[in-house]
């Protein structure tokens, strides 16, 4: 579980999309600024690449999530178990 932890907040998922971020709301000044549809082409392309990262990392924190849920259940009938037989 550790390894999926990793990926969760604050993880290499949260500073990759803090840097497609940056570069989308770069690209979105570029766009207003220079007003062509190349600039402004390239702006929704930044912009997918973020909220695709967005929904990648909700999807990877629900997973965590899950994970974590199914330990905290493991391990609760781990200690009823042992309390059971002990």
């Amino acid at each position: 579980m550790r390894a999926v932890e990793r990926y969760g907040k604050d993880g290499p998922v949260d500073e990759q999309l803090a840097a497609l971020s940056e570069g989308a709301e770069e690209a979105r000044v570029r766009s207003l600024v220079s007003e062509t549809p190349l600039a402004h082409r390239e702006h929704l392309e930044a912009k997918r690449h973020v909220d695709a990262l967005e929904r990648a990392r909700r999807s990877l924190q629900s997973t965590v999530d899950g994970l974590r849920a199914a330990q905290d259940e493991l391990l609760d009938r781990l200690l009823a178990d042992d309390a059971a037989h002990g």
